[in-house]
């Protein structure tokens, strides 16, 4: 009997489990991302040659528009569904970043100012700054003593 109830549960999860084609899934993620980034190349060319930047401006405006872009489209609840359907292609990008900090914001906005977005803001993205500083100054360390013993 016991065994007959593992076949059953082992039947009802293969069942019950999604099944993700990782070829679609990577060519989801290629076009999602490649769309980002030929947008916020758009912008830059048309920052360099419509507007007459130069190429640190246009980029500085590029990253800014960009994030308020995925800001916007969060808060119309439009970046979450380019997210499910192209997945890394959208968090990976700046935007997805944008994602992370202004989603949570929304989400707990109800709960007032300071317990709900400024306590929740950085639920996300908070972990992801936190180990990228954290990273950057192991690397930076690990460089200063690689050139402070080579001479």
């Amino acid at each position: 009997m016991d065994e007959e109830k593992k076949k059953e549960y082992q039947k009802y999860v293969k069942e019950m489990t999604p099944t993700h084609s990782l070829p679609l899934l990577m060519a989801r993620a290629f076009v999602t991302g490649g769309a980002i980034c030929a947008i916020g190349q758009l912008i830059v060319n048309y920052c360099m040659n419509g507007l007459q930047m130069d190429k640190q401006t246009a980029g500085n405006w590029c990253s800014l528009l960009l994030v308020l872009g995925s800001v916007v489209l969060t808060g119309l609840n439009i970046y979450p569904q380019i997210t499910k359907w192209g997945g890394a292609g959208a968090l990976v990008p700046i935007t997805g970043f944008a994602n992370s900090v202004a989603a949570p914001a929304i989400e707990f906005k109800k709960e007032g100012q300071v317990f709900g977005i400024g306590c929740k803001i950085f639920t996300i993205a908070g972990p992801v700054i936190l180990y990228g500083i954290f990273t950057s100054w192991a690397l930076g360390l690990a460089y200063w003593l690689l050139h402070f013993f080579r001479g």
